[in-house]
């Protein structure tokens, strides 16, 4: 099921051209240097057929909820996903966004040197000046006031976002946000599940972010529930002016 993406509207720098791509499920916001919409829609459609080739001879790869074992044999994107998921203990259709947002993003940055390619929350950015990534955690009070500072350096980074009360994603949890930075865009977008998991109330940020530390190749996360928000790792907050 579709879900309106309003928080794209926040986007305000002007030094990037921004286009979209939507193949099937896929719905991606790019931001470049140029208009790289066709580069993209090939990428992306690329991306798409190499996994649903492989769900049609694997189909259980699509509806786990466990960790699948593929073969070293298996497309480079399947075989992504699936160690992402391995690692945090998921299905590997829970990195499926940011495994594409990656992909696609890496397949570009031969034509531009920044590029921003969002997809339902999960983002892979390469920059090369200081970026502002808002927070949009559904009816959380913190909602709109805060922002995450992405600094060149770290980049290419993934920062993917999970939620058990905004979008469509499947969580057992009930986090408003969880918001996870890797330089793996895929175990990001895992990894968010992951421990969105582990939310049922407010009460829970903490057991959640320590799995969270426990998680190699994770740079930080945050974990968002109401009013109350939980921090991890090498991560830099801005405030934010909506007004």
């Amino acid at each position: 099921m579709y879900a309106p993406r309003t928080y794209r509207h926040w986007v305000s720098d002007k030094d990037l051209v921004s286009f979209s791509v939507e193949v099937k499920e896929t719905d991606l916001l790019i931001r470049a240097r140029g208009d790289l919409k066709a580069k993209a829609l090939a990428a992306t459609k690329k991306c798409r057929a190499e996994l649903e080739q492989y769900i049609i001879s694997h189909p259980h790869f699509a509806i786990s909820l466990e960790p699948l074992s593929v073969k070293k044999n298996a497309p480079s994107l399947v075989r992504e996903m699936a160690d992402a998921a391995q690692q945090v203990g998921v299905g590997p259709m829970a990195a499926v966004a940011g495994a594409i947002a990656e992909r696609v993003g890496r397949d570009l940055l031969p034509f531009s040197d920044e590029v921003i390619v969002e997809n339902g929350g999960d983002i892979f950015i390469k920059t090369s000046k200081e970026r502002l990534i808002g927070v949009y955690a559904g009816g959380s009070t913190l909602t709109g006031k805060i922002a995450f500072a992405i600094q060149p350096e770290e980049t290419p980074l993934g920062v993917c976002t999970s939620s058990g009360s905004v979008g469509h994603s499947l969580s057992f949890g009930v986090a408003d946000a969880v918001i996870v930075f890797s330089p793996s865009t895929s175990l990001a977008d895992a990894a968010a599940t992951a421990i969105g998991n582990r939310v049922s109330s407010a009460g829970d940020i903490p057991k959640a972010l320590e799995f969270a530390r426990r998680i190699q190749g994770l740079k930080g996360a945050a974990v968002i529930k109401d009013d109350h928000m939980g921090l991890f790792g090498q991560i830099k907050i801005a405030d934010v002016d909506q007004e």
